[in-house]
């Protein structure tokens, strides 16, 4: 396919894999912050056939992966609420709440719907006058202006009847929480590309000066990682701390300040809980006051929730790069994509997910 397969192309990974084994003389961690940068790692390989000591560590990327329990919880109980449609990506059914999933909430009769876009939401609230119509809005910067544009749109159009259950999270705050960590091992970061395409990456210079890593915004795709570990190691190789764009056909350093100034128009920075890293402060993002009236968790009152994580999971371990997948006595046993424990083994970015594909399996050792 034009414009991809040149990006698969496995002469060219060679060459880039021989360069970097040329080019490290030492052992090397680099986390990358992109639950799609993860996928093709594992199920291309690609971490597994990197130089000795050059070691990738998974961060959390992965946006329904973050969202913390409470959230989950607080849509599954407006769901369930008479004259209500909660409408959601796909990938947000089937991620476990304390006591239950929005699929099977669908399947007891809860009107639950998967929808392609929050523009699709605004057009069933404008169908459906008769009923409240909530959009579970989840995601990084790269989804927030178009739920900043249903926002718009159901304003432009009167509707009372369509909101948004607000979870968005930031990436520069999760990387310097990592960053402040004790256990810290990360010396590099692969930024995510799509996020960039956004925000650029002004944002990550002060992180790349202040802590003295490099950061290397990257695509998605076997040789944009492979050219980023690349750019990554050659800054630590030459002691150089900087913020450096692999991603060239996709992101400049201002990013897209249209998408910018309509994420600015519709939310404010808040603090957010962030699934197995805590609350950060600045790190989300809520509806402005001005409208308020679309934030369906100031909407619907929901009292007496008491989120209760699954005692065998350890999916904050794994966001936080802390552990992986095969070191989860519950992986592949009790916890498989058709009975996921926690979000990691849901989502189509969770790094449980993509160990899950890949076939990885646990050490007997």
């Amino acid at each position: 396919m034009k414009y991809l397969d040149e990006y698969r192309d496995p002469a060219l990974a060679r060459q880039l894999l021989d360069e970097l084994r040329h080019t490290a003389t030492r052992p090397w961690r680099i986390m990358e912050v992109c639950g799609g940068q993860t996928h093709t790692l594992v199920r291309q390989g690609i971490d597994e056939l990197l130089p000795a000591g050059v070691r990738m560590i998974h961060g959390p990327g992965c946006p329904v992966c973050v969202t913390p329990l409470e959230t989950l919880d607080r849509a599954m109980s407006i769901a369930a609420r008479p004259g209500v449609i909660l409408t959601s990506f796909g990938d947000m059914l089937r991620v476990p709440g304390t006591d239950t999933d929005l699929l099977a909430l669908r399947a007891r009769g809860c009107d639950v719907r998967v929808v392609y876009s929050p523009m699709d939401a605004v057009r069933i609230a404008e169908a459906r006058p008769d009923r409240d119509v909530v959009f579970l809005a989840v995601g990084f910067e790269t989804t927030a202006p178009a739920n900043a544009l249903s926002v718009l749109h159901a304003a432009h159009l009167g509707l009372t009847n369509f909101s948004l259950l607000v979870s968005h999270v930031l990436v520069p705050p999760a990387m310097t929480a990592l960053l402040d960590s004790p256990d810290c091992e990360v010396e590099a970061f692969l930024a995510a590309g799509h996020v960039c395409a956004v925000m650029g990456w002004r944002e990550y210079e002060p992180i790349a000066a202040r802590y003295r890593v490099p950061v290397v915004v990257t695509g998605f795709e076997p040789l944009d990682l492979l050219e980023g570990i690349l750019l990554a190691v050659r800054q630590l190789e030459s002691g150089r701390h900087e913020v450096e764009n692999q991603y060239v056909r996709a992101v400049h350093r201002t990013g897209n300040t249209e998408a910018q100034s309509v994420i600015a128009q519709v939310f404010r920075v808040t603090e957010r809980a962030w699934r197995g890293i805590g609350t950060l402060p600045a790190s989300g993002l809520e509806l402005a006051p001005e409208y308020a009236g679309f934030d369906a968790a100031r909407r619907f009152e929901v009292e007496g929730l008491r989120p209760v994580e699954d005692p065998e999971c350890i999916a904050g371990a794994i966001l936080t790069g802390a552990r992986l997948p095969t070191d989860c006595t519950a992986y592949r046993v009790r916890c498989t994509p058709r009975s996921p424990l926690g979000a990691p083994m849901v989502s189509t970015e969770g790094t449980c997910a993509a160990f899950h594909a890949a076939g990885r399996t646990r050490s007997t050792s």
